[in-house]
């Protein structure tokens, strides 16, 4: 079984991301992030705190997953 079959087989791991982390597996900066939330094209952000916010790391990677169907 390839590395790749096993990752997609394996069940996710719920994690919070921080912004940070979601610009960097993104590649997209914190404006353009939020105007997607906005517009319902992103998964949206949970409030961890009163300054601080974070995305389920299993949603940002399924919206990556589908971004590259749409490539392929």
């Amino acid at each position: 079984m390839s590395l790749q079959t096993t990752m997609l087989a394996a069940p996710a791991e719920h994690r919070i991301l921080r912004r940070a982390e979601v610009e960097a597996k993104t590649g997209f900066k914190r404006a353009h992030i939020y105007s997607l939330m906005k517009e319902g094209k992103f998964p949206k952000a949970m409030r961890l705190g009163v300054r601080a916010v974070g995305w389920d790391s299993v949603e940002v990677e399924q919206w990556i997953a589908e971004r590259l169907k749409e490539r392929a």
